[in-house]
């Protein structure tokens, strides 16, 4: 493959935090991978073990229910709002600029 036929945005080797999680409530069971990166504007990458869905979610994302249920497809409000209390916990608090500030 002819690589300069493409424009490298980047290319960057970073050591990680991978946190792999396993729980349940009283109606769903969840697996996730999440990945803490300074990449992304420093939004940890969520990855579900059992659908391969993924996305990049900071503090401010996980009391947006609807995203959750969109992303994770989670079939009702109740449920996202359990995976978002997890999320709570396991996402720190950011603040980030976007490249287009």
């Amino acid at each position: 493959m002819n690589l300069e036929l493409f424009q490298k945005f980047y290319d960057e080797h970073e050591n990680v935090q991978v946190r792999f999680v396993g729980f349940s409530t009283d109606d769903v069971r969840y697996d996730f991978g999440i990945v803490y990166t300074n990449m992304f504007f420093g939004k940890p990458l969520i990855v579900c073990m059992q659908t391969g869905r993924s996305a990049l979610l900071d503090s401010s994302d996980v009391r947006d229910y609807e995203y959750l249920q969109s992303t994770f497809k989670i079939a009702t409000r109740k449920e996202a709002e359990d995976l978002a209390s997890f999320f709570e916990e396991a996402i720190p608090y950011t603040t980030y600029k976007t490249q287009y500030e």
